[in-house]
């Protein structure tokens, strides 16, 4: 935490992140055209970035794209400012909120965290329903074979596509699969009026990858990594807004015992 206090410190490095929250997914030449910084400055303030775990990166054929992670805001938030008076700490609360509301100019979403597990562990919370029901309340019918189907029971609505599908399974360490369909169920049970699950309904299907990475001993990273969005789309900025709670509760889960509360 002293390392993200530290970080945020920096008026530049602030605005590399003010840059990041207007458009995630830059690459270096982007950043510093866009802040008139130069090339130097703007690689040593990102990597105190990525340090502090504020700042990921995600390579894209040769490009090495930067995406905010507000997983370490949300930490604060949720860990320790609770312990105090909230309108002491508004300012802080309003910079979480800003870093979850990122818009999604680049369709895709990234979030890192490190959780106090191993990757066996991780890999059950992943795909295991007696893990994912209790932090998020949704489980998977499926033999986790690439290119077998699943069946999603997404809060009690079960839904079934031929084309919601494992894409990747290699135990321990990467897991990628195809996002669910939106069904008329699932915008009743989420009460969504009928414009707005027309128009998730109508959106292209995403994906998502979950990367396990060890780092040191009894410490797992975990990449989440969302994609396949078209531009605005309404779905990529409900998964931007919803991965940080699901991560958090899965990391609290894992190290805790107990997921956090709904």
């Amino acid at each position: 935490m002293d390392e993200v206090f530290r970080a945020l410190a920096d008026p530049s490095r602030r605005r590399l992140l003010d840059s990041l929250n207007g458009r995630s997914g830059q690459t270096l030449r982007e950043l510093c055209a866009g802040l008139d910084m130069a090339r130097q400055s703007v690689s040593k303030h990102l990597a105190i970035l990525e340090e502090a775990n504020l700042v990921t990166t995600v390579w894209h054929g040769r490009e090495k794209l930067h995406y905010l992670n507000a997983e370490p805001i949300n930490a604060i938030a949720d860990r320790w400012i609770s312990r105090y008076d909230q309108p002491r700490v508004r300012a802080l609360a309003d910079l979480k909120k800003a870093l979850e509301e990122n818009p999604m100019d680049k369709p895709s979403v990234v979030y890192v965290t490190y959780i106090s597990t191993t990757p066996e562990r991780l890999w059950q919370a992943l795909t295991e329903p007696a893990f994912t029901q209790r932090y998020w309340a949704t489980s998977f019918i499926t033999d986790w074979a690439p290119g077998s189907t699943m069946t999603w029971d997404n809060h009690g609505v079960k839904i079934s596509d031929p084309e919601q599908v494992v894409l990747e399974s290699d135990p321990y360490r990467r897991l990628s699969y195809t996002w669910c369909s939106f069904t008329p169920e699932l915008g009743s049970h989420f009460g969504f009026d009928d414009a707005l699950a027309a128009k998730l309904a109508s959106e292209p299907r995403s994906k998502v990858t979950f990367e396990i990475e060890p780092k040191g001993e009894g410490v797992v990273k975990l990449t989440v990594i969302h994609d396949g969005f078209e531009p605005g789309s309404v779905q990529a900025e409900m998964v931007s807004v919803g991965w940080p709670d699901i991560i958090s509760s899965l990391k609290t889960l894992l190290e805790t015992g107990e997921p956090l509360p709904a």
